[in-house]
This record gives C-alpha cells, sequence and structure tokens, in this order.
C-alpha cells in the first residue's frame, strides 16, 4: 500500500509540475505549421526552382614540346603552329534572380574562363547560358539563359540579419544534385580573410561544400539572402564555417554588370589603416573602432573634400565604420559619380565632409575587361617619358585569338576603329559597342594594321 500510494503520489507532483512550469515553445525552432513536428518542405518547394546548378567547359593551353617553337622544325616537318589544348570542366550553382529576363546571380569563380556555361534546372531541364558580366573583386557574375518557364526567387534586405537568424542553403555540393542544409548566422560583416578584393560576409554554420558555390541562402520565407562563396576548411570540406556574400551587394553588382558589363568603381583617393588601441592613444582618444586615413592622393575626390591624414573615419554614408576593411568595402561598392557623406573625428571635433567618386585613370588591364577579342593579353598604358604615346602588350597568351592575329608582347596599340588612342581609357572607349576591332599597332619602326573578328 506505502508504495501504491508513493506511486500515485509521484504521478500527481509530475502532473503539478508539468502544469505549473513553462511549456516549451516550438515557435523558437524553424519549422512551420502548427505541429512540432513541422518542415520546412513548404518554403524549399517554392523556392529550389529558383537554385540551379551550372556546369563549364573551359579549354586550356597545354604546354608545347619545345621541339614545336622551332620554325625550320616545323618547316622541315610540315607541322602548323596550331597549339595544343585539353578541355577541363567544372561544378557550380546560380540563382535566378530575375525570370523575366532570365538573369541569374552566380560567383565569378564558378564560370571564370569558360568558354561553354550550361544551366541545369530543377526540373532536369538544359540550357545554355551567355556571360552578361563578371566582377572579379566580389567574385559576383551574371548569366543569362532563355527566360521561359523560370522561377525566380524574392530577395530580402540583407543589412536586417542578425546573428541567430535560421538559414537554408541550397546548392550542388560534389556535383551530387540539388541538396538543402540549415544552419544559423553565426557572424556578419566578415572581412580580412583575404578570399576576395570586397569582402563582407555572412558567416554561417550550414553545411557549405565544394559545387555549393553560386547556390542560394535563404530565410526561413524564402527569401535570398546571400550568394554561397566559400568555406573555411583546411582540407576543403565542410566544418561548420561558411561564408556569403549579401543579397544587397550581389544585387548592387547585378544592376551593375546588367547596365555597364562590369562594375565602373570609382576613386576615392584614401590610404587606410585601422585603428588599434596603441594609435588610439597615440591621438588621444578612446574610439577603438574606425579607420585613420594615413595619406591623400593629390588632387583626387578626397583632397578636394577636405579629408586630411590623421582623420579617423567614423561612418560613410550613415554606417558605422569598424575597420579599413569597411571603409575598402564603401569605396568598391560606390559607382563613378556617386557621393560619399563621410563622418570624420579630427583632434577631438567631429565633421562631416562629402565626396564625390570619380573615375580612376587605368594603368594596366586584363584585355579582356577592354573588349572580349583581347582576351589572353595584359596591357599597360606607355609611360609619360616615352616618345610614343599607346597602349602596350605586356603579355599575350600564345592560344589567344590576339596572338593568332600576330600580335606579340611589346606591339603598341596607337589607334582603334580608325580612332587614335593614347591610354587605356581612349582605348576602352574606341572599343566599345564595337563587335570587332581594327586596331593600328607599332612594332619598332613599322606599323600595320590587324583585324579581330
Amino acid at each position: 500500500m506505502h508504495f501504491l500510494r508513493s506511486r500515485l503520489a509521484a504521478v500527481v507532483t509530475a502532473a503539478l509540475l508539468a502544469t505549473a512550469l513553462p511549456q516549451p515553445s516550438w515557435s523558437a525552432w524553424p519549422i512551420s505549421g502548427d505541429a512540432p513536428t513541422g518542415s520546412l518542405a513548404p518554403m524549399l518547394k517554392k523556392a529550389m526552382p529558383a537554385v540551379v546548378n551550372i556546369s563549364t567547359k573551359t579549354k586550356i593551353q597545354t604546354a608545347e614540346n619545345p621541339l614545336m617553337q622551332d620554325p625550320f622544325f616545323r618547316y622541315f616537318f610540315d607541322l602548323p603552329n596550331v597549339p595544343r589544348q585539353r578541355e577541363t570542366s567544372s561544378l557550380g550553382s546560380g540563382v535566378i534572380v530575375d525570370a523575366r529576363n532570365g538573369y541569374i546571380l552566380t560567383n565569378n569563380h564558378v564560370i571564370d574562363k569558360a568558354d561553354e556555361i550550361q544551366v541545369t534546372l530543377h526540373d532536369g531541364q538544359q540550357r545554355k547560358a551567355k556571360l552578361v558580366g563578371t566582377d572579379p573583386v566580389s567574385d559576383i557574375a551574371v548569366i543569362k539563359v532563355d527566360s521561359d518557364g523560370l522561377t525566380e526567387l524574392p530577395i530580402a534586405d540583407s543589412s536586417q540579419l542578425q546573428v541567430g537568424d535560421f538559414v537554408v542553403a541550397i546548392g550542388n555540393p560534389f556535383g551530387l544534385g540539388q541538396t538543402v542544409t540549415s544552419g544559423i548566422i553565426s557572424a556578419l560583416g566578415r572581412s580580412g580573410l583575404g578570399i576576395e578584393g570586397l569582402e563582407d560576409f555572412i558567416q554561417t554554420d550550414a553545411s557549405i561544400n565544394p559545387g555549393n558555390s553560386g547556390g542560394a541562402l535563404v530565410n526561413l520565407k524564402g527569401e535570398l539572402i546571400g550568394i554561397n562563396t566559400a568555406i573555411l576548411a583546411p582540407s576543403g570540406g565542410n566544418v561548420g564555417i561558411g561564408f556569403a556574400i549579401p543579397s544587397n551587394m550581389a544585387t548592387a553588382i547585378k544592376k551593375a554588370l546588367v547596365e555597364h558589363g562590369e562594375v565602373q568603381r570609382g576613386l576615392l583617393g584614401v590610404n587606410i589603416q585601422d585603428i588599434t588601441p596603441d594609435l588610439a592613444q597615440a591621438f588621444g582618444i578612446s574610439q577603438t573602432q574606425g579607420a585613420v586615413v594615413t595619406g591623400i592622393q593629390p588632387g583626387s575626390p578626397a583632397a578636394k573634400a577636405g579629408i586630411e591624414p590623421g582623420d579617423i573615419v567614423l561612418a560613410i554614408n550613415n554606417k558605422r565604420i569598424k575597420s579599413g576593411m569597411d571603409v575598402r568595402n564603401a569605396i568598391g561598392m560606390a559607382q563613378v559619380g556617386e557621393e560619399l557623406e563621410l563622418e570624420l573625428l579630427r583632434k577631438g571635433e567631429t565633421l562631416h565632409k562629402t565626396a564625390e567618386i570619380t573615375k580612376p585613370k587605368l594603368t594596366q588591364e586584363d584585355g579582356r575587361r577592354i573588349h572580349p577579342k583581347l582576351a589572353g593579353t595584359l596591357l599597360i598604358n606607355t609611360s609619360p617619358n616615352e616618345t610614343e604615346h599607346g597602349v602596350r602588350i605586356e603579355k599575350i597568351h600564345t592560344g589567344s585569338q590576339a596572338f593568332q592575329v600576330g600580335l606579340r608582347p611589346g606591339d603598341l596599340i596607337v589607334g582603334a576603329n580608325r580612332q587614335e588612342v593614347s591610354n587605356l581609357s581612349e582605348l576602352k572607349e574606341a572599343a566599345a559597342g564595337h563587335n570587332e576591332l581594327l586596331l593600328n599597332v607599332q612594332r619598332g619602326e613599322a606599323s600595320f594594321f590587324v583585324v579581330l573578328r
């Protein structure tokens, strides 16, 4: 009897405690529906058709037998001077962000130097894609496919994200096909990783593996918040640290690429250094975050705006500056002609300056960014003390079209499409809007024309 009474008392006590103690709140879990065993499936059913698989093919110049470089050897054996090539392929992911126009966001490194780009939709359809534009600095690229029957992903404001938000990564890891992983946002504004030139990453513990690059990081509403771009792991596999480019940055880059085919970054003209405790003490400030101006380029927008060495940058366009990388990101995202509002600290006084971003002067450039037909060349401006002015071919790939039509390192381009050119900017303007290039070239005492079709 005593045993039964004890058992009954224990049951009653447990029931009372269950009633009195707060019940678990299932709303804290990333689920849908009323039941605690809810699912992400309804959201993913809408989101997954907007994420595509991308495969590329690239022709790579292989090492040539040294004997093939001897013109007498080729002549004796009647061998053509045809570069040897091999074909490589790679896999990645992409996100449809404009179904009506067929625009897909992905990473630059997914399609870099690709000769063919093929997109596989969620339902297995395969479509040829063409390149709209790339931005290696941010690792963003835009490609375009036939827009028939596409589904786009709605885009969220990534500035509203918080550490701890639930996220889902959708992509094509290891070429296995479309795969979904989940996690949370581990950190925001990650930079200084040396992954890209422009870094403002979302860090997540959702599994991101090789092949996920270019895929979607979405919130629980199925909205795009980032483009998966990198993992941080000694073995190249996932260890719970992945990075995504915020949707706000990706869409701003996409807009520039669609409108101009490139990101027209400008010049502010400042050299920047992180604030350190020693610097803060030397400047006599309690400020522990920000960036200090260490130098100003003469005649630059920064000089015209009255910014001085020793100024501490506190904010740009009302966004607080924590480090020098924040300043570089702000400048890197600004377009030519855009005004930046800078909040500065100078000798204990807060100042506000406005600087208009101007077009930088090119000194060297990848030929492909001047015109697609010049792919495989590295072009530089002639120095002011040279007697002849133009654009010099510094390097040229033997497998490029430019090499095949007879261009060589050291050649000086002095005209394009019947316009005189004395620098890279003028060459770019003369080449703009033309499918073909008619180049006037000087080589030593000789001059000639070449046509790139």
